[in-house]
């Protein structure tokens, strides 16, 4: 299952990753690695630090539905797969 790190004030671009079977942690409060960062971009220096420490994408949620924003999770861990 992909783990995917979203800023505390998605709450439903939360709900919509878990309803699909993604496993949601909190960002900012987590340890383990995750597959991707989704983040309202109010924080470009909080994007910046979460594209180093884990490798994974970044997905700026900024002016997104959740529809939106999961479908950009879906497709860039597809992507990452793949390769």
């Amino acid at each position: 299952m992909a783990r995917v790190a979203v800023e505390q004030s998605l709450t439903p671009i939360s709900q919509m990753l878990r309803d699909n079977g993604y496993e949601v942690v909190q960002l900012g409060n987590w340890q383990q690695e995750v597959d991707a960062v989704v983040i309202t971009g109010q924080d470009d220096n909080m994007m910046g630090m979460a594209n180093i420490a884990t490798g994974a994408p970044v997905i700026n949620a900024e002016g997104m539905t959740a529809q939106e924003v999961f479908h950009a999770v879906h497709q860039r861990l597809s992507q990452t797969e793949h390769h």
